[in-house]
């Protein structure tokens, strides 16, 4: 029964998902996910050190397994969505999420790797007049459209920081853009007008400045489809703040703007940010601060071109970060050539090449520099 992938992550346009139903009544349940393994070869050169790893991985999408309950009762269309997301490394003591990651998944350190991180847990309910009200942990708003254009979430992109123990790579998080993270949440999306549509809510608030979090974060996205002929696009702009309060403290907020627009077999994608307070973009956590008050910024472009069943594309992304107790500017870039192979309606076949640099003498200590290649696939049902 084909339907919507329910996890934001794998609502891919160019993929279709088939998911498997089960309906009583006036309800329907859904199931549907995704399982992917990738093997790279990376390169890593840091202060004349070269060093060179293989790895059997997850690419920048985990697995998921997703239970999408519907109904619509006296109006309101309802939804619930319970998402598991497991990955495929082995290399760990305890399950669980991780609460420490820098120590590397030594034994006995609380950093697990085959871990099932619960990504979606949230209710709904609306309709077409007047909207919609989420309730729960889903993908956040601010950093949304950009990761699902980025086209590694089908594959790997770049590793560094995050192939374990989080089951993920970064892809090009970190490289042109910020991870928006999956988040609890209140929010309210408006009902489609025209081309246009928009959402804001309040997010559970981020400690990481002062002692206090008097009030809740606030993300807020605006989007605008538009179809022309043969082409397609689409415009957004979004927003991030949250402040804390006591010793310390400091304001965070972060402005995004992108675009994407296809002609026929081709489509390009054009995104940039900056924020202030976000923490380290280079990383692409939210609020990672270990440096006070940083500034960050980044762009991000990419064009792909689909012949037959394969889609051939290229990317470019640059963060980077200053200021707070940053002596130095920080600039992580990487660039990325993948071909994206549609097997059949559930499986994708994938190979890329991935460069990174990383420049600065706070994070980036003799320059960083890697280079990836990765084969494999990923199946979606």
């Amino acid at each position: 029964m084909p339907a919507a992938v329910a996890a934001a992550l794998l609502a891919l346009a160019a993929t279709p998902v088939h998911a498997i139903g089960f309906s009583q009544g006036d309800a329907t349940l859904d199931i549907n996910g995704t399982v992917n393994g990738f093997y790279s070869h990376r390169t890593e050169e840091r202060a004349g050190v070269k060093t060179t790893d293989s790895a059997l991985t997850n690419g920048l999408l985990p697995g998921w397994i997703n239970f999408v309950f519907t109904t619509k009762v006296e109006g309101l269309d309802i939804k619930a969505h319970v998402g598991f997301a497991p990955g495929i490394n082995d290399k760990s003591d305890v399950v669980g999420l991780p609460s420490d990651p820098s120590c590397g998944g030594g034994t006995g350190c609380d950093s697990p790797f085959t871990q099932i991180d619960t990504r979606n847990l949230y209710f709904q309910f609306g309709n077409t007049e007047w909207g919609t009200v989420k309730l729960g942990r889903d993908i956040g708003l601010f950093g949304q459209k950009i990761i699902l254009s980025d086209m590694t979430l089908l594959g790997l992109g770049g590793n560094s920081y995050a192939s374990t123990p989080f089951n993920t790579t970064f892809g090009m998080i970190g490289h042109g853009y910020m991870y928006t993270g999956f988040q609890p949440q209140i929010t309210y999306a408006t009902p489609a007008f025209g081309g246009f549509s928009a959402s804001a809510g309040i997010f559970d608030p981020n400690k990481f400045a002062g002692d206090e979090t008097k009030d809740p974060g606030f993300q807020a996205m605006a989007n605008y489809d538009w179809t022309s002929g043969a082409a397609k696009g689409s415009v957004w702009a979004g927003a991030v703040h949250q402040r804390t309060s006591g010793a310390g403290s400091f304001n965070a907020s972060g402005f995004e703007l992108g675009a994407k627009i296809g002609i026929g077999a081709f489509e390009a994608v054009a995104y940039g940010f900056d924020a202030s307070g976000l923490g380290l973009s280079t990383v692409g956590a939210l609020y990672l601060s270990p440096f006070g008050k940083t500034d960050g910024k980044g762009y991000f472009v990419q064009g792909t071109y689909t012949v037959g069943k394969t889609k051939f594309g290229l990317n470019f992304g640059e963060n980077r970060d200053s200021g707070g107790t940053l002596a130095d500017t920080n600039k992580f870039r990487s660039a990325a050539a993948g071909v994206y192979h549609s097997l059949n309606k559930y499986i994708t076949l994938v190979g890329e090449y991935n460069q990174e640099k990383g420049e600065g003498a706070d994070l980036f200590a003799g320059d960083l520099k890697t280079r990836t290649i990765s084969v494999g696939g990923i199946l979606m049902f």
